[in-house]
């Protein structure tokens, strides 16, 4: 689909596409199959990887390696913030201030503080800031959803996450690549499981004698949620063998009884001592896709996306809490995760002379966002 493709729906949004790494390209395979989105620009650090990844789709479109220089030049009406995490920050914010809504991969940025400077930003600007959690997409996790609340809601929830990529590049010199990489999906979809907010966490992270990461690539983490249940989360990213499916392997326990979910397609279910049920899962929009169609549907003005900036930061402060745990030896409330880094972002803001984005943080009075 090339920029002047004739385009069916009636309302065309041009995308801008920041990152054309293999999820870069990810990403620009959702939006070629997806009409009502036309893209603009393509914006690398390595402008031949984004000529590549352009002509690669037959693309006819401009490409940079500066993301102002490309909302200067070529229309944009969202961007698709598919960068390393440490860049995040400094791309969605120069979309913001162009007004230009976007939707960033995970995480939204690296720590909790830019994430609340961001998300003041959003607020205090009106634009649209949102991660894609794609993993809280899916057919399974909807069929478990519905599960455990049929049970009466889940009291005690666990995941095992034990996979053995060998990704190369920035992953492997991360100091905690599970943790800061990978387990804010599993965290997240405990947010959506239990229908709760975290309050604390005690976790252990460590490198098996084995391991081919520099940082720790294993974890054991036990959370406590503001309605008293407990997510428990042991994953591996360095397990050769009997690997669990990128969702993980799910097990959660409800007054009605208990559920499972392989991470696939696979729900049982079981009321006291009656009969395993296998419980139907009916395919939908998951993924990447799911997670634009929401940013789609709150762009038309419908409700916003779950991965909306305030919202997200929740599933960041997890991961965050989490290596701190790790690093002290001691639980670690969210409460004091957030008044930290509130603090941060707060001086920041007085520094720079951001008064918007101050008044915002002030508001707040030292908790996520509201």
């Amino acid at each position: 689909m090339g920029r002047d493709a004739a385009v069916t729906d009636a309302v065309v949004r041009d995308v801008v596409v920041v990152g054309a790494g293999g999820m870069g390209r990810a990403w620009m395979d959702v939006v070629e199959a997806r009409e009502g989105l036309r893209p603009a620009a393509v914006v690398d650090i390595d402008t031949s990887t984004a000529r590549a990844a352009a002509t690669e789709r037959g693309w006819n479109v401009p490409v940079f390696d500066d993301v102002a220089e490309a909302l200067r030049e070529a229309p944009a009406d969202l961007l698709l913030n598919v960068t390393i995490p440490e860049a995040h920050r400094a791309v969605s914010e120069t979309a913001i201030r162009a007004d230009v809504p976007v939707l960033s991969e995970k995480p939204a940025t690296p720590t909790v503080a830019d994430a609340m400077w961001l998300s003041a930003l959003s607020a205090a600007r009106g634009v649209l800031l949102a991660t894609s959690q794609s993993r809280r997409h899916s057919a399974g996790i909807s069929a478990f959803h519905h599960a455990l609340r049929d049970l009466g809601g889940a009291e005690h929830l666990e995941t095992q996450f034990f996979q053995n990529p060998r990704f190369g590049g920035f992953r492997d010199e991360m100091p905690s690549p599970l943790l800061v990489d990978m387990a804010i999906h599993q965290f997240d979809q405990a947010r959506y499981l239990l229908g709760s907010e975290p309050e604390s966490v005690y976790c252990e992270e460590f490198s098996p004698s084995w391991s081919w990461y520099r940082g720790a690539a294993a974890a054991q983490a036990t959370f406590r949620f503001s309605n008293g249940s407990r997510f428990g989360y042991a994953g591996s990213w360095c397990a050769d063998g009997l690997t669990t499916s990128w969702n993980g392997d799910w097990r959660a326990s409800a007054p009605g009884g208990s559920a499972t979910w392989d991470g696939e397609n696979a729900v049982r279910l079981q009321r006291e001592e009656g009969p395993v049920r296998h419980l139907p899962v009916i395919p939908d929009q998951e993924g990447l896709d799911a997670a634009l169609t929401e940013f789609l549907s709150a762009l038309d003005g419908r409700e916003a996306p779950s991965g909306e900036i305030s919202r997200n930061i929740r599933s960041l402060a997890m991961v965050e809490a989490a290596v701190e745990s790790s690093a002290t030896g001691a639980r670690v409330e969210l409460d004091a995760v957030f008044a930290r880094a509130g603090a941060v972002a707060l001086a920041e803001a007085h520094a720079a002379g951001e008064d918007e984005i101050a008044d915002r943080l002030s508001e707040w009075a030292g908790g996520p966002p509201r």
